[in-house]
């Protein structure tokens, strides 16, 4: 039975790996999927602030080449996911939702990054945050507001707001964010 695209980006990460590695359908395709949805949708909810799709399509046949060569499959191998542009990442863009950082590109990876890119995650990009993290809210002077996927007019919450509208619309099926005062269980409650 085919699936469209919003159906499998609703899928859980789990069950994205579990086809990649079953062959039913390619790191690649699963990436594009995901790609197609955020341009789809992000004009509207601005989850991002960077997005990588050269940087994520290369991870996405690196790891289609690791499968096919019998490698083993990480815990997420394949699987496309978001990362809060709080987290370093070498060679990407992060911002820090600051204008300071606003062109920065480090030549480094968070562990959290590094954690991520040995388990086989590919990175789509870099989600919208307030400045340093320090807001309820997702906004920023570098980037547009994050509006909820249930209702643009509204807020997501934040610090991680980004990540959770991409999540809850179907740009991926996850991603990273970080609490020191309510920035993830925030927009798990909007």
């Amino acid at each position: 039975d085919l699936m469209n695209d919003r159906d499998l980006m609703f899928l859980s990460a789990n069950k994205q790996r579990q086809m990649i590695l079953n062959r039913e359908i390619s790191s690649v395709e699963m990436t594009e999927v995901s790609l197609h949805r955020i341009e789809q949708i992000e004009p509207e909810l601005h989850a991002f602030i960077t997005i990588d799709e050269e940087g994520a399509l290369a991870a996405a046949r690196e790891a289609d080449t690791q499968l096919a060569d019998g490698g083993v499959p990480g815990p997420l191998h394949g699987v496309p996911i978001a990362v809060k542009d709080l987290e370093v990442t070498k060679g990407l863009r992060t911002t820090l939702g600051s204008s300071i950082f606003e062109d920065w590109i480090p030549d480094y990876d968070s562990v959290v990054v590094e954690r991520l890119r040995s388990a086989g995650a590919v990175i789509l990009g870099k989600t919208n945050t307030p400045e340093f993290g320090n807001r309820e809210e997702t906004f920023t002077n570098i980037a547009p507001t994050c509006n909820n996927p249930w209702d643009v007019s509204r807020m997501p919450g934040g610090s991680s707001g980004g990540t959770a509208a991409a999540i809850a619309s179907g740009m991926c099926s996850l991603g990273t964010g970080s609490d020191g005062g309510g920035s993830i269980r925030l927009p798990a409650s909007f």
